[in-house]
């Protein structure tokens, strides 16, 4: 792993991490030895994205982050404008919306509208999702290409619960589905009990640019109640699309997708007609 890349691990770690922890909490929990985790700290520190608590010597995100978040909204404010959309999609489900963007190997959460419900699925502001194991991956997976999808396929998949796509075939299929249907749907892939549809927003050139999904517990939620939030969530992320980029490109069909996805929509039709 390179240094950058360990800087990068360990600014997740602590992301992810519910206290302030110390040196020895840091190193446990991203798996690398104290003295390279403290000269991490040190250098990520000396740049704004960690800091350290001069009394109890317990390390939070430092400014850094929010600044290079603040900028990019600024400049592609993505976040502020699906944020309504994400309203409009929990009052028509009633259940937890989530927008996603991509970020590396998983997606990043943007934007969450809690549902009104007690009992409910609760979704945290930057919360980083598996591709092959969430509705909202699935979707974004849906949208590449061959090349592209090759390469989730020649890594190992970790299998969170039974219900996982964890083989190539497994995942082929969900995605299949997921180009036929215009979503793609979750029933418990990531956290057992917890069942989410998710559509994919594209940019004028037919790129994933993030993801629109809305998640409920298996108690109130079924197969057909999915479906029925993959449909709005479809729609939805339609909406949003022309809300950035105005009417749909050249190369796109009417539903936003490439001539590609069309193509792979055409192919699964014809293979589950013969």
């Amino acid at each position: 792993m390179s240094t950058i890349a360990k800087a990068m691990h360990l600014l997740n770690t602590l992301a992810d991490m519910r206290t302030e922890p110390g040196l020895t909490d840091m190193a446990t929990a991203s798996g690398m030895d104290k003295a390279t985790t403290r000269r991490m700290l040190v250098e990520l520190a000396r740049f704004g994205f960690v800091e350290q608590d001069a009394f109890t010597r317990r390390y939070r995100l430092g400014s850094a982050p929010v600044r290079l978040a603040r900028i990019r909204e600024q400049r592609y404010p993505f976040a502020s404008i699906v944020a309504p959309f994400a309203r409009e999609l929990v009052a028509t489900t009633g259940e937890t919306v989530h927008v996603s963007e991509p970020a590396g190997d998983r997606l990043a959460t943007v934007h969450v509208e809690m549902s009104d419900y007690t009992h409910r699925v609760i979704i945290d502001p930057g919360q980083l999702l598996p591709l092959h194991a969430t509705a909202s991956g699935l979707a974004y997976l849906s949208t590449l290409g061959p090349a592209e999808l090759e390469a989730t396929f020649a890594t190992p998949l970790t299998a969170f619960t039974a219900a996982t796509a964890t083989s190539t075939d497994q995942l082929r299929e969900r995605l299949n589905e997921g180009r036929r249907l215009g979503y793609c749907i979750s029933e418990g892939g990531y956290e057992a009990g917890v069942m989410s549809a998710a559509a994919a927003i594209l940019d004028a050139k037919g790129r994933a640019r993030g993801t629109i999904a809305v998640a409920g517990p298996a108690m109130r939620v079924d197969r057909a109640k999915l479906e029925e939030f993959g449909a709005h969530a479809a729609e939805i992320a339609r909406s949003i699309e022309r809300a950035l980029w105005g009417t749909q490109k050249t190369g796109q069909d009417r539903h936003g997708r490439t001539e590609w996805m069309t193509a792979e929509r055409s192919k699964t039709r014809a293979i589950s007609q013969s």
